[in-house]
Formats: C-alpha cells, sequence, structure tokens
C-alpha cells in the first residue's frame, strides 16, 4: 500500500472539517473520493500533501510517516498534486510552468520528460505561449503535466474536470486510467460526479459533513446508496 490516512482530524478555528477520516491509495489503483461541495474533499486533500496541518491522526506515505513532514519534502518523496482551480502561473510560459515542478524532482531527472508531451500533445506546441493565454482545459492539462514532470508516484487531482469541455475531459480520464494502469502510480481523484467516478476508479469514499459516510470497491457499491449520500 502506497498511502495510508488513519483517523485525520482537521479544524480551522472552531469549525472542525476532517473528522476522523481514514483513506488508503494502492500503486496501479484509482481511489475516488466523492461529495458535494464544502464536504472536506480539498482539505483532505490539502492536508495529505502537507498544505494544511491536522490536529490528529497518521498520514503513512510508502511506510513512513509524514504528518509532520513540509510539504516541498513529501513532494520530493513522490507526491504529485494537482489543485482545484489549476493554479498555473498565468505570466510564465507553459515551458516555464513545467520548470517549476524540476525542483521536486530527483537530481538525475531535473528536465521535462517527453512523456508530458505524449501524453498532452497541445503543450508541445504552446510551449512559449503563457499559461494564462491557454483555454480552461489546457490549463488543466498543464497542471496535470506539471505535476508529472516531477515524476510522482503518488498523484493527487482535485476536481479536475471542473469547468472542462466534454473533450478534454474525455483526454483527461484517458490520461488518469493510463497512469494508474499502465504507469503503476497510485492516484487519488476528487470529484462530484458519480459517473465519471464509477468509470474510472477502482474504489470510492464518499464523504458526507468532513466524515467517510461509504467506502469500498466500486463494483461493491449500489449506485443509488452513493447518489443518495450525494445529495445530502
Amino acid at each position: 500500500m502506497a498511502l495510508r490516512v488513519e483517523a485525520l482530524d482537521l479544524s480551522y478555528g472552531a469549525s472542525r472539517c476532517l473528522r476522523g477520516v481514514s483513506l488508503e491509495a494502492d500503486p496501479g489503483r484509482i481511489t475516488c473520493v466523492l461529495g458535494r461541495n464544502g464536504v472536506g474533499k480539498s482539505s483532505l486533500m490539502r492536508a495529505i500533501v502537507g498544505l494544511e496541518r491536522a490536529q490528529s491522526g497518521r498520514i503513512v506515505w510508502e511506510g513512513r510517516d509524514i504528518a509532520a513532514m513540509p510539504p516541498a519534502e513529501r513532494a520530493r518523496a513522490g507526491i504529485g498534486y494537482v489543485p482545484q482551480g489549476r493554479e498555473i502561473f498565468p505570466f510564465l510560459t507553459v515551458q516555464e510552468n513545467l520548470e517549476t515542478a524540476l525542483a521536486a524532482a530527483s537530481r538525475g531527472a531535473r528536465f521535462v520528460p517527453e512523456e508530458v508531451f505524449a501524453l498532452f500533445p497541445v503543450l508541445k506546441q504552446f510551449l512559449r505561449r503563457r499559461g494564462g493565454d491557454l483555454s480552461g482545459g489546457q490549463q488543466q492539462q498543464l497542471a496535470i503535466a506539471r505535476a508529472l514532470t516531477a515524476r510522482p508516484r503518488l498523484l493527487i487531482l482535485d476536481e479536475p474536470t471542473e469547468g472542462i469541455q466534454p473533450s478534454v475531459i474525455k483526454d483527461i480520464a484517458r490520461v488518469i486510467r493510463h497512469l494508474a494502469r499502465d504507469r503503476g502510480l497510485a492516484v487519488v481523484l476528487v470529484e462530484q460526479y458519480f459517473e465519471f467516478a464509477r468509470d474510472l476508479a477502482d474504489r470510492v469514499a464518499v464523504m458526507v459533513r468532513g466524515e467517510v459516510a461509504l467506502r469500498g470497491p466500486v463494483g461493491e457499491l449500489e449506485d443509488e446508496a452513493v447518489r443518495r449520500l450525494l445529495t445530502v
């Protein structure tokens, strides 16, 4: 098992947003975290990558408890993150955006891998174009490519289909499937839409009000039970 989150609690002041949350992610598998807006999905992802400090619980990555590890060290340890809203650098070129991830790459891999352009050919055409001049779908592809530039073994994607046109959503789904099935990455995918998750995921965890209300392999969960929780 690559990632194991155990009984994580996280609060912002008096507001408790994660309540004893546990989650697992394995190499070659896609774990999808589902839930409506505001249930704690993004807070959980930010805690895993070190951008939020949990009050209690454990985050174990490849057998090591990383709960006290700074975000930059987690990135160097093989955890890639594509945040909600993409957060590319709008005034940097596509090439420069990709190169910002090289600080987390190993010493012998500080170059943008060609695989990035094989997965997202449009980026090679626009290497000198500023990130802010790309379409929303192209920016999302750039955000994923930037995370892959650091050669992660775990890839966390926070709502990568949000605000994206259907044709690009299909491309992103194809890439996610390839990264897990063919490259053996552990993938954690945050989504609001069950249909997209059901087609991709091996395992699903449904969050409600800061807790995991339902979890299990996709094939063992009833669609109606999942949809019901997504309307709570």
